[in-house]
C-alpha cells in the first residue's frame, strides 16, 4: 500500500476539479436551482477555525444538492472595506488597497486548500469600483424615492478611531476596537429609511419557516413594534417657545399613577434650558459620556436633573407633575419624553425612591386588597385590576388601555400611537476605506447627487494616514469639484458608507458579477432567493435585517421584485478551545502545554499550568488553532470531518487534538480501503440479485443502503454529526466483512461505491480517491446521489413481544414500523395467542409500535 500523504492526494483532486469545471453554476438550467451561500469573510489575511466550520457546512449542502440533481450556485467573495485595513495601513505603512488585495490572495489559496466547491468565476470583492459603483447608484435611487436622507443626529464618537460607531460597536461604554470611552456628538449623517418598512419587516418574520426560531425572535424584538398612546402634558408656564410636552407610553392604563415626567438630555427643551444653566449643561455632558448604546444606558445609575418646571396632569384637575431631565430617556424612541409610574415600572420606582417622589399603586394583583396593596422596593408589573383611577377602577389592564385612549382623544389630550424600537439606519462613516457617498455639497444648490454618468466616485490612491481623522477630508484635491448644476466650486461628501451597505446586497451581485448593471434582473429572478444561507448568530440582527430591507427598497426603486432574500437560514455555533494560564498569569498556546497524570504543565520547564475554561478561540487568550497548520499536518478532509462530526452545527464545538487525531485515523482507514479495492465487476448489483446473496452479504448491503437513507435525511435536516456517525458504522461493517462469501468482491465493490458517494460531501478528496480506485472514470463530485434498494430498507425487522392480558406469550420478528392492523393480524394468527384466548372474547388489542402487542380479553 502506498503511503497516505494528505497534501499530495488533496492537491491532485483539487486540480482535477478545477480542470473539469465541476462547480460551475449554469444560468437558466432546466434543472431545479439551488443557491447556497455562506456569509462572506472580511479579508483579514488568514482563515480561522470559524471559517473552516462555516464553509465546510455550506460545502456539504452544495455537494449534496448537486448530487441530487440541482443546478447549484455556490459562490465566494470578500467583504473588503472596513476600518481594520486603515489601521493596518497606519501600523505597517502600506496602502489599505494593497493590504486588502494581498490578504484576499492569501485567503483564496487557503480556502482552495480546503477543497470547497465554489464557482470561483463569480468571485467578487466589495472594495473594487466595479462593485461599489452599483451601490452608489442604488443610493441615488433611494434618494429620489425618499428612502435616503440627511439630518443631524446624536452619534457615538470614538475619539481614537475618529469615527462614528454603531450602538452595537459600543461595549461597556467604550469603543469595541479602541477600548476608550465613547463620546456623544451631534453630526450631519446620511440615513436610510428602514423604518418605512417596519410593519412589513415584522409581519414577514412569520413566513420565514426555515429560519431558527431564536433568530426570528431576535429580529422581532429588534424591530420592537409598540402600541400605545401619545399623551400631551401642558407646561404650567411657557418656557421659551415650549408650552407642552408630548409623551409616548405603552401603558396609558397607568396614567393615574404618574408621579413625574422625564425628558431626554437631548430633548429640545433640555437644550434650551442648558443655555442659561451651567449645572444642567454639565449634567447633559455626563449623559453624553454614556454614548447611545441602550445597554450601557440601561446599566448606568439612574440620574435626573430637576428643571423646576411642572406639567398639568391631563386627567386629574389641579394635579401637577415635576419635569426632570433623566439620563435613561432616549431621544430617538417615542418622543424623547416619558411619564413615570413608579409602582409599575422598576426603573421609574428606583428613580422615584432616589428623588423622594410619590408612588401610587394603580394595578392590584389578583388575591390582594386594593385598600392594603403597597409597592415597596419591587415594582408590580404583572396582570391585575385597575385601582385608584376613578371610573377605570375594576377594569383589567387591556380594558383600561382602550378606555384611556378614548378618554384622552375625547379631550384632545392625546391619540393612539404605534412606534418602533427600530431606528433608521445611519450609513455615514468618517473614514477612508469605504465606498464614497456620491453627493456634492454646493453653497448655492445645496445637496447635489453625482450624475449617473460620473459614477463611480473612486477613492483617491494618494492619501496620507499620519494624521487622525478621515484622510478624505484633508486630501488636497479629491474633494474639490464643480457643481453639476451650476458649475460653482463645490466639495464632495467625504463620509463613506457603513460596510453593512456592501453586505446588504452582495448575494444579488453573485447572480451576475460581470454585468454592467448591479445584477441582471432575469438572472436574479431565476436564482433568488438564496435557498440556504449560513453564518454566525452574531449577525442575526443587523446584517440580516439590513438585507431584508435592501431587497424591499431595491424592489421599490425598480431593480427587482423580491421581499425576502434568504429562504433558509442556519446559524452555526462557535469553535471553542481550552485556554491555559501559567503560574505567573500569562496565557499559553496549546502547543506550549502538555498533560500529565497530575494535570497540565508547561512544555520545557514542566511548571504547573492552570486550565481555563473551554471558550471561543481568541488571540488574546492564545487558545487559537491555525487551520493552515492542521491542513498541512492532517489534511483538509480531516479538518472538515472533525468540524462536522463532533456536535450539531448550531451548537458550539470544542476543538480537541484527540478529536482531530480520531478523524485522521478514520480518513486513513478509508485510504487503506481505497488501496485494497476489488476489481470492477462485469455487472453491477441489482435488486434482482438480493435473493442469491448470503446472510452476511445481505447484512452488509442492508447497512449500506440504510446508511444512504439515513445520511440523505440527516443532511436535509443539518444533522451532519449523525451522518458522520453513520459513515463510521458503515466503514466498521466493511472492515469486518467476511471475504469468503460468494460474490464477496462484487458486494464489497458495490458498498465501497456507495461509501464514496456518501462520503463526497464531507471528505471529498478521499472520496474521489476511493471512487477512482474502484475503476470509475468520471469524478464522484459529478456523480448522482446513490440509489437505494427499497427491498433492503423494508426488510428491516425487529423483535416484538406479544402479550395476552399483560403476560408475554410469544415474540415475533416483524418489519420495523409495521402498520397497526398488520401487527394485530400477525399477533392474532399465532398459536400462542389462539391457545391463551381460547373461549374468550377479544376486547381490544393494544399496539405499541416496534415494542409490544397486548391482546386483552
Amino acid at each position: 500500500m502506498t503511503e497516505f500523504i494528505p497534501s499530495q492526494l488533496e492537491e491532485k483532486w483539487q486540480i482535477a476539479w478545477e480542470n473539469a469545471n465541476c462547480f460551475r453554476a449554469e444560468d437558466f438550467s432546466k434543472k431545479p436551482k439551488y443557491y447556497v451561500l455562506e456569509m462572506f469573510p472580511y479579508p483579514s489575511g488568514r482563515i480561522h477555525m470559524g471559517h473552516v466550520r462555516n464553509y465546510a457546512l455550506g460545502d456539504v449542502v452544495a455537494r449534496f444538492k448537486r448530487a441530487k440533481g440541482f443546478n447549484v450556485l455556490h459562490p465566494m467573495g470578500w467583504d473588503a472595506f472596513g476600518l481594520p485595513a486603515e489601521n493596518a495601513a497606519i501600523e505597517r505603512n502600506t496602502h489599505p488597497a494593497k493590504w486588502t488585495r494581498q490578504n484576499i490572495a492569501s485567503m483564496r489559496d487557503q480556502l482552495k486548500s480546503m477543497g470547497l466547491s465554489y464557482d470561483w468565476l463569480r468571485e467578487l470583492a466589495t472594495c473594487e469600483p466595479d462593485y461599489y459603483r452599483h451601490e452608489q447608484l442604488m443610493f441615488l435611487k433611494f434618494l429620489e424615492k425618499g428612502l435616503a436622507y440627511r439630518k443631524e443626529s446624536w452619534v457615538n464618537w470614538d475619539p481614537v478611531e475618529n469615527t462614528v460607531l454603531a450602538n452595537e460597536q459600543v461595549v461597556d461604554g467604550c469603543g469595541w476596537r479602541s477600548g476608550v470611552p465613547v463620546e456623544r456628538r451631534k453630526l450631519s449623517q446620511w440615513f436610510l429609511n428602514i423604518t418605512r418598512y417596519g410593519d412589513e419587516l415584522l409581519n414577514s418574520i412569520k413566513s420565514l419557516d426555515n429560519w431558527p426560531e431564536r433568530v426570528r425572535l431576535m429580529q422581532h424584538n429588534w424591530i420592537g413594534r409598540s402600541e400605545g398612546a401619545q399623551v400631551n402634558f401642558k407646561l404650567d408656564k411657557h418656557t421659551g417657545s415650549f408650552s407642552d410636552l408630548d409623551v409616548f407610553t405603552t401603558r396609558p392604563d397607568t396614567l393615574f399613577g404618574a408621579s413625574f415626567v422625564a425628558i431626554s438630555a437631548h430633548h429640545p427643551l433640555a437644550s434650551y434650558l442648558a443655555e442659561e444653566n451651567p449645572e444642567l449643561a454639565k449634567f447633559i455632558a455626563d449623559c453624553d459620556a454614556l454614548g447611545t448604546s441602550e445597554a450601557a444606558i440601561e446599566q448606568a445609575e439612574k440620574r435626573g436633573f430637576n428643571t423646576e418646571l411642572q406639567v398639568h396632569h391631563p386627567l386629574i384637575s389641579g394635579k401637577k407633575l415635576p419635569v426632570y431631565i433623566a439620563n435613561f430617556v432616549l431621544m430617538d424612541y417615542g418622543t424623547g419624553a416619558i411619564f413615570g409610574c413608579p409602582a409599575h415600572d422598576q426603573r421609574d420606582l428606583d428613580f422615584a425612591r432616589k428623588y423622594n417622589l410619590t408612588v401610587t399603586e394603580v394595578v392590584c394583583p389578583e388575591g390582594e386588597e386594593a385598600e392594603t396593596f403597597l409597592v415597596e422596593d419591587v415594582a408590580y408589573t404583572g396582570p391585575g385590576t385597575i385601582i385608584n383611577s376613578g371610573e377605570w377602577n375594576g377594569l383589567n389592564i387591556e380594558e383600561a388601555k382602550n378606555v384611556a385612549i378614548k378618554e384622552i382623544e375625547a379631550i384632545s389630550a392625546g391619540t393612539k400611537k404605534v412606534t418602533f424600537r427600530l431606528r433608521d439606519w445611519g450609513v455615514s462613516r468618517q473614514r477612508y476605506w469605504g465606498c464614497p457617498i456620491p453627493i456634492i455639497h454646493c453653497s448655492d444648490c445645496g445637496i447635489v447627487p453625482v450624475p449617473e454618468k460620473d459614477l463611480p466616485v473612486v477613492l483617491p490612491d494618494d492619501v496620507e494616514f499620519g494624521e487622525s481623522g478621515n484622510p478624505l477630508d484633508t486630501h488636497p484635491t479629491w474633494k474639490q469639484v464643480t457643481c453639476p448644476k451650476c458649475g460653482a466650486d463645490s466639495v464632495r461628501e467625504t463620509d463613506t458608507f457603513d460596510t453593512f451597505f456592501e453586505s446588504s446586497w452582495y448575494y444579488l451581485r453573485f447572480v451576475d458579477p460581470v454585468s454592467d448593471k448591479a445584477f441582471n434582473a432575469e438572472k436574479a429572478a431565476y436564482w433568488m432567493p438564496v435557498d440556504q444561507y449560513i453564518g454566525g448568530v452574531e449577525h442575526a440582527v443587523l446584517h440580516l435585517l439590513y438585507s431584508r430591507f435592501f431587497t424591499r427598497a431595491l424592489s421599490d426603486v425598480g431593480y427587482l421584485d423580491l421581499d425576502e432574500p434568504f429562504a433558509g437560514l442556519m446559524t452555526q455555533g462557535m469553535v471553542c478551545h481550552q485556554s491555559f494560564k501559567s503560574s505567573d498569569g500569562q496565557w499559553l498556546f496549546p502547543n506550549e502545554v502538555k498533560k500529565t497524570n497530575n494535570g497540565f504543565v508547561s512544555v520545557g520547564d514542566n511548571l504547573p499550568v492552570k486550565a481555563g475554561r473551554v471558550e471561543k478561540m481568541s488571540k488574546s487568550k492564545r487558545n487559537v488553532v491555525d487551520p493552515e497548520e492542521i491542513i498541512k499536518s492532517y489534511g483538509a478532509d480531516t479538518a472538515r470531518l472533525f468540524m462536522l462530526s463532533d456536535s450539531p452545527p448550531d451548537r458550539d464545538l470544542e476543538w480537541t487534538e484527540a478529536g482531530v487525531e480520531g478523524s485522521f485515523r478514520f480518513i486513513s482507514k478509508i485510504f487503506k480501503l481505497s488501496s485494497e479495492t476489488p476489481a470492477r465487476p462485469d455487472r453491477n448489483i441489482s435488486s434482482e440479485d438480493l435473493e442469491t446473496f448470503s446472510k452476511d452479504a445481505l447484512e452488509l448491503l442492508k447497512i449500506a443502503h440504510r446508511s444512504v437513507k439515513i445520511i440523505n435525511e440527516n443532511i436535509e435536516r443539518f444533522a451532519f454529526n449523525k451522518c458522520v456517525a453513520q459513515l463510521h458504522i458503515l466503514v466498521n461493517a466493511l472492515s469486518s466483512f467476511k471475504q469468503n462469501v460468494e460474490d464477496a468482491d462484487r458486494i464489497k465493490h458495490h458498498v465501497l461505491e456507495l461509501l464514496a458517494q456518501m462520503l463526497a460531501p464531507f471528505a471529498p478528496h478521499i472520496a474521489e480517491e476511493l471512487w477512482f480506485n474502484l475503476g470509475n472514470t468520471e469524478l464522484v463530485s459529478t456523480s448522482p446521489w446513490p440509489y437505494v434498494f427499497e427491498e433492503l430498507l423494508n426488510d428491516d425487522r425487529i423483535e416484538v413481544a406479544v402479550q395476552v392480558n399483560g403476560k408475554v406469550r410469544v415474540k415475533l420478528n416483524l418489519p420495523v414500523d409495521l402498520p397497526k392492523q398488520e401487527a394485530e393480524a400477525a399477533a392474532l394468527s399465532t398459536e400462542e395467542v389462539k391457545k391463551y384466548m381460547s373461549g374468550r372474547e377479544i376486547k381490544r388489542v393494544v399496539v405499541v409500535p416496534n415494542r409490544i402487542i397486548n391482546v386483552v380479553g
